[in-house]
């Protein structure tokens, strides 16, 4: 099922978007606590929040996100079933499919605001 094959690839690619999605959270609870720390701190990172380059990574978060949920539902099929480690390469490729279709809409929508922020 691994072996450098598509289920290896899933396996890195989940475990990538899992610490994604943690940064992200860690980032998150980090801006939400900034006022406990002065003004001064809660306006640094508001600014910081602010840059096109971390909207860039929200950006990247939000699919890190979508690919997480879909593998995570792929991982289900092949844990719960008799029937998913035999079709877990169809699967997969169906997740990649399936991500991008919702993945591309969410990026051609967002990422023309984020440039147009980077140039101000």
């Amino acid at each position: 099922m691994y072996r450098g094959k598509e289920g290896q690839w899933a396996f890195y690619l989940h475990r990538i978007a899992g610490v994604t999605i943690l940064l992200y959270l860690l980032l998150h609870a980090t801006e939400l606590t900034a006022p406990l720390f002065g003004a001064g701190f809660a306006k640094a990172v508001s600014a910081a929040f602010q840059t096109d380059s971390y909207q860039l990574l929200r950006l990247l978060t939000v699919g890190a996100i979508i690919y997480h949920a879909l593998n995570g539902i792929r991982i289900m099929l092949m844990d719960f079933t008799s029937w998913g480690t035999r079709i877990q390469k169809a699967v997969w490729y169906v997740v990649l499919v399936v991500f991008i279709a919702l993945y591309i809409p969410i990026i051609s929508s967002t990422l023309p605001t984020i440039l147009k922020m980077g140039g101000q």
